[in-house]
């Protein structure tokens, strides 16, 4: 054996064992992981789908708040000492209408703002055109409105004041002082769009000289339910302007407060100073406090905590449970006027919006 063999044996090297050297292997590749569990990689989201784009428009409409829309009119025609009608039918459609627009509006005007605290908002994550909710706004409205003319020309006009008031608040009102009350103003102007509307269809029916009366006395019966309605949506948008950053103790502790006097008013039977007290016979007793407790558990218990912890979480919390809570409240109203059975319809959609709120936030 020669040196040179003895070498080669010794290092391993093919080149000194006459050996043509191999190509190098191949990368051995590994397959990916599975995150489907069939075998294969997860699918990435279609982002433009019809569920897709379903749910975007769900999102930027707040559809889980829509429930707490109808008892607006239910409450409106209890107050006005009315039975639901063919008016208060219309009013529903119309409120629905202008609820709507009026998110739509909301986010079409936040854009910027929301691109920063809210990105994954449907129009800042681009799901929704900017362009797209301007016009379901504007859309929205109009129908509204059309609704509202069908229920005569009071109910017009008190439609058209709540269109104004929405479109107000969202471009300008909301950004300043003025925004708790522009909203309260559209919630009160909301149940006494369903008191008109009652009265109205109601009084085709009588003679011409008790109809205009009727659809007089109407809204008027209704002003001290309409302003309850207010009060409580003014201390829920007052606190509403830190749910995105929190460290807001006031709002929160202010809210409470306004709550259970709100509360307290509503099964004294008086829900404002000036209106005379009304027998808990009448309203149903029973029912009058069932529905006031559902109101304080809901709005209340998330206000304590946002107060004690003004977190950005806990605000949204409260906000949510303020909003809830305007369903028992429109039924505590509509018990407390005399109608436990509006009272008791408007309550059957607790579960609806519980159900919806659990996939689509309401704020």
């Amino acid at each position: 054996m020669t040196p040179l063999r003895l070498l080669a044996m010794v290092t391993g090297s093919p080149r000194l064992l006459g050996a043509r050297p191999q190509a190098p292997a191949a990368p051995v590749r590994v397959p990916p992981v599975s995150l489907s569990g069939a075998g294969g990689t997860a699918p990435a989201p279609d982002r433009h789908g019809p569920r897709a784009r379903l749910r975007a428009w769900a999102e930027l409409l707040r559809v889980s708040a829509l429930f707490t829309v109808p008892g607006d009119a239910l409450a409106g025609a209890a107050a006005a000492g009315l039975r639901p009608g063919r008016g208060t039918a219309l009013a529903v459609g119309a409120s629905l209408c202008l609820y709507e627009a009026g998110m739509a509006l909301n986010d079409w005007a936040d854009r910027e703002e929301d691109a920063v605290d809210r990105p994954h908002r449907p129009i800042p994550s681009g799901r929704v055109a900017p362009g797209a909710a301007l016009a379901a706004a504007g859309t929205l409205t109009a129908a509204g409105l059309a609704l509202a003319a069908r229920a005569g020309r009071p109910t017009m006009a008190v439609a058209s004041g709540l269109a104004a008031t929405v479109w107000a608040y969202d471009l300008h009102l909301k950004h300043t002082r003025l925004g708790p009350a522009a909203m309260a103003a559209a919630r009160t102007l909301d149940l006494l769009l369903g008191a008109t509307a009652t009265a109205a269809t109601t009084a085709t029916a009588a003679p011409a000289a008790a109809a205009r009366p009727a659809r007089v006395r109407a809204p008027v019966a209704a002003l001290p339910a309409a302003l309850a309605l207010g009060a409580h949506t003014y201390a829920v948008t007052a606190v509403s302007r830190y749910e995105t950053q929190g460290g807001s103790t006031t709002a929160p502790l202010a809210g409470l407060a306004g709550v259970a006097a709100l509360g307290t008013a509503v099964l004294r039977g008086r829900p404002a100073p000036w209106e005379p007290p009304r027998p808990h016979a009448a309203a149903g007793g029973l029912l009058l406090t069932a529905f006031t407790g559902a109101y304080l558990r809901t709005s209340a218990t998330p206000l304590l905590h946002a107060a004690l912890n003004p977190s950005p979480p806990l605000t949204q919390r409260a906000v949510g449970g303020g909003i809830r809570a305007m369903i028992p409240l429109q039924a505590a109203l509509a018990a407390r006027a005399g109608s436990p059975l509006n009272g008791l319809a408007v309550m059957g959609l607790v579960p609806l919006a519980r159900a919806l709120a659990r996939k689509v936030s309401p704020t």
